[in-house]
């Protein structure tokens, strides 16, 4: 799916912020981990669920931008990625 970044300075949807490493899911639980591998140049990081989206169709989750700039998507700012439970 497609994968988008975001950043911020107000709360989560659990309360928490926005940090270098979190990510928005839609149904997945807060404080779960996942791995997110960007499919166009293979790049990976391990996020943490902290809040809820995207909210945009077609897309399966939002990262942080220090997320982002590890995958290496912080200039397009969209990219296809797969997401896996840790």
């Amino acid at each position: 799916g497609a994968a988008s970044y975001y950043s911020g300075k107000g709360r989560t949807a659990s309360g928490g912020h926005v940090g270098a490493m979190t990510a928005a899911h839609r149904s997945l639980p807060f404080g779960t981990k996942v791995l997110v591998t960007n499919l166009n140049n293979g790049r990976s990081a391990t996020v943490t669920i902290n809040d809820r989206g995207p909210f945009i169709r077609g897309r399966i989750i939002d990262v942080s931008s220090g997320a982002a700039n590890v995958l290496g998507m912080r200039q397009s700012g969209v990219a296809r990625v797969r997401v896996s439970k840790l």
